[in-house]
């Protein structure tokens, strides 16, 4: 039976102006100098079998992105055999800011990631409104039946209920040093990825606030911190 290495990855810094597609990329050319038997899909032209979680949009920061690598039947043994050693081999071949956190080996018959990762939480920095402002627009949309957003999809907009989505929502204090003027107020929300995913700019639009650059780390102007299976 196939064995899938379930990876999880930072992206941090510069790196994170890198497309999802890049970033994709970045990944099988890694795979492939490292040498890992990597399983292939059939037909005329066979990729890697590898397989992401959410697309993190551009400009994000993420201390939790995911990846499901399957690899090819016998010959993953020896691959397995050292997945400290393997994670930090990944980690020099990938660009600053991308670093393997973790590796887990799991069954072939794993569901799929877009199946598994039912949240994903995010830490936004807003601006051009007070603490306590903010703070009543939590608590009225979380109070809220149903909060509409309009939404397009095969050309025609219609109007979406997104409060259903809204797991969790509160402002916050960070626990380090934003390098803006300290102006800004933070939140920190649980979005959860289905029936419908909630994009963190049109939770912050409900609110009626702006999405402005943020800084942790290296600074982001949203900043996915994890994502929960």
């Amino acid at each position: 039976m196939a064995q899938i290495l379930r990876v999880k990855f930072t992206k941090v810094g510069k790196v994170r102006f890198t497309s999802h597609r890049d970033v994709a990329r970045m990944w099988e050319r890694t795979l492939r100098r490292s040498g890992v038997p990597v399983a292939r899909s059939q037909g005329f032209n066979p990729r890697p079998l590898v397989a992401f979680g959410l697309a993190l949009p551009t400009g994000a920061e993420s201390l939790a992105e995911y990846l499901d690598v399957t690899l090819a039947g016998d010959e993953a043994a020896d691959a397995l055999g050292d997945l400290v050693g393997l994670r930090d081999a990944w980690s020099g071949f990938l660009p600053e800011g991308i670093d393997v956190a973790a590796l887990a080996v799991l069954p072939g018959d794993t569901a799929s990631l877009q199946q598994e990762v039912t949240s994903c939480a995010w830490e936004l920095e807003v601006r051009s409104v007070a603490a306590s402002e903010l703070a009543r627009r939590v608590e009225r949309l979380l109070d809220a039946p149903s909060v509409s957003v309009q939404r397009e999809r095969k050309g025609r907009t219609f109007d979406d209920d997104l409060r259903p989505s809204v797991r969790s929502l509160a402002v916050f204090e960070p626990d380090w040093t934003p390098s803006s003027d300290g102006s800004a107020c933070w939140l920190r929300a649980e979005l959860a990825t289905r029936p419908r995913g909630v994009r963190p700019r049109e939770l912050v639009e409900a609110l009626g606030t702006d999405v402005v650059p943020a800084e942790r780390n290296s600074g982001s102007s949203m900043t996915a911190i994890d994502a929960n299976p």
